[in-house]
């Protein structure tokens, strides 16, 4: 049966429950200490959010001859495509 309050951590457990939402006890825990939430994904508890954004959306330096995903090798195959279509045209 769902507890209304967490044994293990004090939260509001809402009814018909299958877990704590704060700390992961359960029933087959017996909501107790022992309860984690360890497979949830969450990040550790030392994670900087702050350097996180600053890595994941920092500035990008761009050149003008740079096409972000392609590199100069392809510009120079293109340039040369273009330039014999002309020739064979013109």
């Amino acid at each position: 049966m769902t507890p209304e309050i967490c044994p293990n951590c004090g939260a509001l457990v809402p009814e018909k429950a299958l877990a704590c939402p704060e700390c992961g006890a359960d029933e087959d825990t017996g909501w107790s200490d022992g309860a984690t939430g360890q497979r949830l994904g969450l990040p550790e508890e030392d994670f900087d959010y702050d350097e996180f954004i600053k890595n994941e959306f920092r500035e990008k330096t761009s050149s003008p001859l740079k096409v972000e995903g392609l590199s100069w090798f392809w510009w120079s195959i293109s340039l040369a495509a273009l330039y014999l279509i002309f020739r064979w045209l013109f």
